[in-house]
């Protein structure tokens, strides 16, 4: 895959699992809680991951409602898992 199509995949993953577990990352990141830069960095650790196949695969099982898809924390797998973590107790 190119690198451009490998970052947007990546970038809509992020995006996905954010809005999954009720984080809107560009709020976050106009309220102050995220810095500007920290969204290209959780994209990139996006790339690195082994099993985008498999996150995906989840969040689309949570976006048709699949009830025991529900996301009430990150993914153990999930490489911004820490992130997403620390936005969500904010």
């Amino acid at each position: 895959m190119p690198p451009h199509m490998t970052l947007r995949r990546h970038a809509a993953l992020v995006d996905r699992m954010a809005t999954a577990l009720g984080l809107d990352l560009e709020e976050e990141v106009l309220r102050g809680r995220l810095a500007s830069d920290a969204l290209p960095e959780m994209v990139l650790r996006c790339t690195g991951c082994g099993d985008a196949a498999g996150c995906n695969a989840t969040l689309s099982a949570h976006e048709a409602g699949d009830a025991a898809a529900a996301l009430s924390e990150t993914p153990y797998f999930c490489r911004n898992a820490g992130i997403f973590d620390d936005l969500g107790r904010r």
